[in-house]
This record gives structure tokens, sequence and C-alpha cells, in this order.
């Protein structure tokens, strides 16, 4: 049966629920990393996937195939809407693109709630935690804060982009880690310059592979994006040579809830000539 990208068999599957039986005292968390470190279930990077490892349990859970011992403690809170007077509207800016000296701002445990509050505040569909490895960016200019960006996990399945790399499932599952998901991206409202936003996505494919390998130890070779075609034409991702592939059906980021969330286009930008050779395992 497979969970979160990963099958697993009826053998692990037992020894898990031997594992639960036998040594009480563990904690969920302590579950996952054991199993993590007795099946080999690692990130690219190295570490062990026991964030995934986890989700994966609490859907066996509910499909029946285990019981989990009860949570210690609630270790996600909901969002809280937090409003500051560093992210309140600010006078209309009008300068031109060319004229801006753009600096992008990696985000920090410091800085990362004024990112979130901005998002959520301006952005038409608010904050939510960004999944898997992820980067997120401040877009100044003067000390300015401009725009911002957010990068993530990519979407487990889609069938215009496949297609466009010549993925099977199994190729799929191994190299999906080297796509990378833009899945925020906002001008702040009262920024009103022309050619902005592409000049801001043309700076940040040339930023983001080294900035990714720094933290994670692995470079991404392709950008993925899904623009809401009822609300936009992706005319900035178009004149910063991304490429629309296809569209959506409706089935979400996991490919599993059609007719739930609306259709997109999806866009992708290679951030090498050879994405497709490495993508589809042929190496650099």
């Amino acid at each position: 049966m497979r969970y979160c990208g990963r099958e697993f068999s009826e053998e692990e599957l037992a020894w898990i629920r031997r594992l639960i039986a036998e040594r009480p005292d563990l904690s969920r968390k302590d579950l996952s990393v054991l199993f993590c470190q007795a099946a080999s279930w690692l990130k690219p990077d190295g570490g062990l996937k026991d964030m995934s490892c986890r989700v994966a349990m609490l859907r066996m859970e509910r499909d029946g195939h285990l019981v989990l011992p009860p949570p210690r403690a609630k270790h996600t809170k909901p969002y809280k809407k937090v409003r500051t007077l560093w992210a309140l509207e600010q006078a209309e800016i009008t300068k031109n693109a060319g004229a801006f000296d753009l600096v992008f701002e990696l985000v920090t445990s410091r800085s990362s709630a004024l990112w979130n509050e901005f998002i959520d505040r301006y952005h038409y569909l608010g904050y939510k935690t960004l999944p898997g490895a992820q980067l997120r960016y401040f877009v100044k200019a003067e000390g300015q804060i401009l725009a911002l960006l957010g990068f993530g996990a990519a979407a487990w399945k889609t069938a215009p982009r496949d297609l466009y790399i010549g993925w099977d499932k199994a190729t799929r599952r191994k190299n999906l880690h080297l796509v990378v998901n833009n899945a925020r991206f906002l001008i702040l409202p009262w920024v009103r310059s022309k050619n902005l936003g592409s000049r801001i996505l043309s700076l940040a494919s040339k930023r983001l592979g080294v900035d990714w390998q720094e933290r994670y130890q692995y470079r991404p070779v392709l950008l993925e994006t899904f623009v809401e075609t009822q609300r936009f034409q992706g005319t900035c991702y178009k004149a910063a040579n991304w490429l629309e592939v296809g569209e959506t059906c409706g089935k979400g980021k996991l490919g599993n809830s059609e007719g739930e969330v609306p259709t997109k286009s999806v866009w992708l930008y290679p951030l090498c000539r050879d994405f497709r050779s490495q993508l589809i395992g042929a190496g650099p």
C-alpha cells in the first residue's frame, strides 16, 4: 500500500504494530524516527523523512491498519492572524521596474512572522504553511519590501508537467525533489511598476538554485507554478520565459480531490539545459 509516495509492505506494517505493542513508552515521533532509520527512508540531503512518516502513519491509522499511541501534545497550532504596523498598506510606488536595485533577502526565523502576515493580508490565497523543503524571500529596494516569494515541494503529479518531462510513475517518485514549486508570488498592492513581476521572476530563477544547494545540499533543475485561469493569465511568467504546458483537471496538489479546486494553467521554468536528462535519470 502507498502512503506519502512510498510503498509499505505487510512486513513493515507488522514491524510497526509490534513496535507499538512492545514499546508503549514511544511517542509518535519516536516511532517515525525508528522506522526511517530501520528502513533507510531518507531525504535527498540524507536526513530522515520522519515528518512524511508521521503523516503516513496517521493515514494508516485512519484506514484501519494500526492504532497509534495517543499524541503527547499538539505540535502544530492553527495560524493565528497577526496584524502589525509593519505590514500596513503604504503610499503608492510607481517607479520604473528597471530603476529598482532589487535585493533578495531569505526569510529567517526572526522575519518569518512578517512574511506570513504580508501573505495573509494581501495574497488572494492567504497564508498556509508551505510543504516540505522550502525557501521564502522578501524582495526589497532601498530597504523597502516590494514583493514576496515562496518556494516549496512540487505537486505529487500533474499530467502536463509529467508529459513534458517524459516521466513514468517510478521515475517521478525518484526525482520529484528536483522540481520546486513557486507556491506564492506577491507584489504588494501599492507597488505599481510595469514589468516588475517578470524581472523578479528572472532574478529569482538565477538565485534559487544556489540558495537551495546551500540549505539542502542538492540543486533543483526545474521550477513549476500553477496560475488560476479565472483570475490571471500568467503574463509575468510568460514575460520571464516560463513555459505554459497545459492545464490541471482540478485534482489539487496531491492529485486526489477532483473537482474541489479551480482549474489552473501549468507553467515550467528549466534551471539548466540538461534538466530533462536529470529528471528522467540519465544523469547530468
